[in-house]
């Protein structure tokens, strides 16, 4: 008897917990009920109107879910960027200077996302800046071509295939070494940390530009500066993910040399292998702003107010008898608040893809991140090929990134998440 009281005091504080969120809630409906009756949403977005349903994006900043949401300094800037014409040559290299006040890296371009700075960053270590060079690629006869990829192969980098690089594979310190040759162009990791610095040293005893791809490294906005006192050769960030810039931007920071040689190699320069990744006034003024707005933001207020939306879905999945939620903060990128929601999958005869699947055919869709990938091209293996590796298992949980749920919504996604894990508890 005691046992039962004790479950049963701590299910009453658990809905203790979640009152006021379930009478806002309410509140809520009721408000969207009278808004449909005198007609104030009867026109919908710029997207609703195309047929096309507008997500609750749970899932992070995913292209395919259409990166992140631009901060309002963004959105403005890239207004007055379009109207007016420029020398985009120009433009980039008065960018470049601000990049390196703002980095003290010497030097930087925006790019087309964090892969057209993948494939700038390989023609400009593979033809520099001789115009014979960038007009030849991608053909590398004649040329330094290899690209060691430390760790293995990604699902990105054709990026680097597109400018001519061919590929060696190392997975240790010292396979990268016994891989440089006469060929050896540079040498491309994802790596941070102690792995990174090894592999800085390496590249430096033997004079190979090393290119850090980062995409996801902001937050926390530090790193735009830290791989600069590293002397980090190149290195890459996404523009359209934690930086909230325009979708269609990446950042490419390094040595200035090679900043400039990247330049010849990509738009608008005619015949130079990356012009077809164009990125216009807008993306460059768009992207640049979103870096000084990063680097005036109060962080901690911020990763607060992210804590807090997933702490409020908590509170309301955790009235679901069974039903366990953890919030933490992934350290390798993505950095934000997430919450992990977990159950008996088992025992509930209810799968992490059941749920996945039942919040993506909503309406509103939510979108959140489980087991599948819709964006991956099937034929494709991430990581390291490897004959021994055991079939991955699916996840046993549900993860919500806070970052991408915008205010509000999360009162939506805690009431549909608990509706949903109530329907399919087991008693």
């Amino acid at each position: 008897m005691a046992n039962k009281s004790f479950f049963d005091r701590r299910a009453f504080m658990k809905w203790a917990v979640a009152a006021p969120l379930l009478g806002l809630i309410k509140a809520r409906e009721l408000f969207a009920t009278a808004a449909r009756v005198v007609g104030r949403d009867s026109h919908g977005n710029v997207y609703q109107r195309l047929g096309v349903k507008t997500v609750i994006n749970c899932r992070g900043t995913w292209t395919y879910l259409s990166g992140s949401l631009e901060w309002p300094e963004v959105c403005a800037a890239q207004v007055e960027a379009a109207r007016h014409f420029v020398n985009i040559l120009e433009l980039q290299r008065a960018v470049g200077r601000r990049l390196a006040e703002l980095t003290g890296a010497e030097s930087g371009m925006i790019t087309s996302g964090a892969a057209g700075a993948m494939a700038s960053a390989t023609a400009a270590c593979i033809a520099g800046s001789d115009p014979k060079n960038i007009w030849q690629l991608p053909d590398t006869s004649g040329l330094r071509h290899e690209v060691i990829m430390a760790g293995g192969r990604s699902a990105f980098d054709s990026a680097l295939r597109l400018a001519g690089g061919t590929l060696v594979l190392a997975f240790s310190p010292g396979e990268i070494e016994s891989a440089i040759n006469g060929k050896t162009a540079l040498i491309y990791t994802t790596h941070l940390g102690e792995m990174l610095h090894k592999e800085l040293a390496i590249a430096k005893a033997h004079r190979i530009p090393l290119l850090l791809d980062d995409a996801a490294g902001i937050p926390p906005i530090e790193n735009i500066k830290l791989y600069a006192r590293m002397g980090v050769d190149l290195y890459i960030f996404s523009g359209g993910k934690g930086l909230c810039g325009p979708q269609c931007s990446g950042v490419l920071l390094g040595r200035k040399d090679l900043i400039e040689a990247a330049l010849l190699n990509t738009n608008p320069y005619e015949g130079a292998v990356c012009r077809s990744m164009k990125v216009g006034k807008e993306e460059v003024i768009g992207c640049l702003t979103a870096i000084e707005t990063w680097l005036k933001l109060d962080s901690a207020a911020l990763y607060r107010e992210w804590n807090a939306r997933v702490q409020r879905i908590a509170r309301l999945v955790n009235t679901v008898p069974g039903v366990k939620t953890e919030i933490y903060t992934p350290d390798d990128g993505n950095r934000y608040p997430t919450l992990r929601v977990s159950w008996d999958q088992q025992g509930w005869g209810f799968r992490a893809a059941d749920c996945v699947r039942k919040l993506r055919e909503g309406n509103p869709v939510i979108e959140v991140l489980g087991p599948d990938n819709p964006s991956l091209v099937p034929a494709v293996r991430e990581g390291n090929p490897n004959p021994d590796k055991k079939e991955i298992k699916e996840p046993d949980r549900l993860e919500l990134v806070s970052m991408t749920i915008q205010p509000g919504e999360e009162l939506i996604v805690g009431q549909r998440l608990r509706a949903i894990l109530a329907g399919a508890r087991k008693p």
